[in-house]
């Protein structure tokens, strides 16, 4: 029995190391291939001038186009003072393509091609949120260039998108490109309030039965040490994002005065049932396009991660486990995830709350559902006392494929632009204006074409948010090479993508 044991042990054992040395990284093919290829490379790549759109960008960053959910709040003279500088800055851009406003400041741009089948859309937001100049080492709105880098409110988040999308269409309309399919450029202006900018831009292109091939917002990057034994940096392109639902907790009580404070109040109950959400988080999995990433970066990782990466059917529930003991951004990948961000409760210190809340922010996983994971948290709490209530209920997007012509042209295109980095598909943790595409088509990308050290993705939405000039470069490089290529040819019969 012991050698019988034993034999299977071996033969195991052996399965696992003979898969383990095949998982090896593989031969570019198909569009991805192509984008590889010097000779594809657009003859006007050479005419990018990192330097003059650094000083595009920074004009774009001195409007404070400064969104908020009360819009008495917002000032949108900046907004058309904005709408009204781009023009001047790409004049043969602006007489290439048509330009509409749509939902009141988006924008929606279409360049006229060979045919207008299956168009390609590019998307960003110029909005941004609120930054005072306590902290900043330049002016927030200053759009300042200094020490190399272009500084202010949305040089990160996503005006650079917008920029190098803008300014890789100049120089082809410059140079008299008539691109092979139409293309669109999608760009919000109230995308960090989940507002109704982008709807209305995709409501006029429904209304005129556009079906776009492919469309490309912000979301990933470039990025180093992302997973472990991995030393090579990751272009990271999101396939889906999690779900948003913020779900409000609430407990009732008679109220009173605090000099007479009854057993087991609304405060009380509303605190047990945060904690029990604490202790009992959601369990870990990994879905289908975190299982894409783990196999295209695994292919790069030492052997002994990669005896485990190539070998999921076996060590799936471990590694998810071990995902979820990591905790912060590697957790979250893996599970529905709960954030109590607001609470409240009486106003005064000596008055007993009659009502207190609690607002959770979830980010629900794929593969799950808004209706699932309310289930579940009113199992956890199990207390009748605790009523629930949805607050703008958010599910998670549709996964875009993650093999075939249009994403091997998008992880070409990255590919191309960082020859180091490994091209894999990931699932973004935050919401994006692209999840409203999913319902038009279903090749849905997001990516943004930077290097991004973990500083700069730290101050997004924090103090001296800024970009390196050079990496300005970079990012119109790829936009170039994604218009240029497109549409994807597809890959020979036979053929790995």
């Amino acid at each position: 029995m012991a050698a019988l044991v034993l034999g299977a042990l071996a033969a195991l054992l052996a399965l696992l190391a003979a898969r383990a040395a095949a998982f090896k990284p593989r031969a570019a093919a198909g569009p991805r291939a192509a984008a590889l290829d010097p000779a594809a490379s657009p003859p006007c790549l050479g005419r990018v001038d990192a330097p003059s759109a650094a000083a595009r960008l920074a004009e774009m960053l001195r409007r404070r186009t400064v969104s908020s959910r009360d819009l008495s709040k917002v000032d949108y003279r900046e907004y058309e003072s904005f709408i009204e500088l781009l023009p001047g800055l790409y004049p043969a851009a602006h007489r290439a393509m048509t330009r509409e406003v749509a939902g009141g400041y988006s924008l929606l741009y279409h360049w006229k091609g060979r045919s207008a089948s299956e168009p390609l859309v590019l998307m960003a937001h110029y909005d941004v949120v609120a930054a005072e100049g306590a902290g900043w080492s330049h002016p927030p709105f200053s759009g300042r260039i200094a020490e190399g880098k272009v500084w202010g409110r949305g040089s990160l988040d996503t005006k650079c998108t917008l920029c190098c999308a803008l300014e890789a269409v100049e120089l082809l309309a410059a140079s008299g490109c008539v691109p092979e399919r139409d293309i669109y450029l999608s760009f919000g202006h109230d995308e960090e309030v989940a507002g109704e900018g982008t709807p209305a831009i995709l409501a006029l292109l429904a209304l005129r039965g556009v079906q776009p091939g492919l469309v490309l917002d912000e979301g990933g990057g470039v990025v180093e040490g992302v997973f472990p034994g991995v030393t090579r940096p990751a272009a990271l392109i999101g396939v889906a994002e999690k779900g948003i639902t913020d779900l409000e907790l609430s407990a009732r009580s008679p109220g009173g005065h605090a000099s007479t404070p009854p057993r087991r109040g609304a405060a009380a109950a509303l605190a047990r049932a945060v904690l029990r959400l604490e202790r009992r988080p959601f369990p870990p999995s990994l879905p289908r396009p975190t299982l894409a990433m783990l196999g295209e970066l695994g292919r790069h990782a030492p052997f002994g991660l990669r005896l485990v990466l190539a070998n999921l059917w076996l060590f799936r529930p471990l590694l998810a486990a071990a995902f979820a003991a990591s905790g912060g951004e590697t957790g979250a990948m893996c599970r529905t995830t709960t954030a109590v961000t607001m609470l409240a409760g009486s106003e005064g210190a000596n008055i007993l709350p009659a009502r207190v809340s609690a607002v959770v922010n979830m980010r629900i996983a794929i593969g799950e559902t808004v209706e699932g994971a309310l289930a579940r948290i009113r199992r956890v709490v199990a207390d009748p006392r605790i009523e629930l209530a949805l607050i703008h209920p958010g599910e998670p997007s549709p996964v875009s494929e993650t093999e075939g012509p249009s994403w091997e042209l998008v992880a070409g295109a990255a590919s191309a632009t960082y020859p180091e980095a490994v091209a894999a598909p990931y699932v973004a943790l935050g919401a994006t204006d692209a999840r409203h595409y999913a319902r038009l088509c279903p090749r849905v990308y997001r990516f943004s074409p930077f290097e991004f050290s973990k500083a700069e993705r730290a101050s997004m939405h924090a103090v001296d948010e800024a970009i390196p000039v050079a990496k300005l470069g970079k990012g119109i490089e790829f936009y170039l090479r994604l218009i240029a290529a497109y549409p994807p040819k597809p890959s020979a019969p036979g053929k790995e993508t």
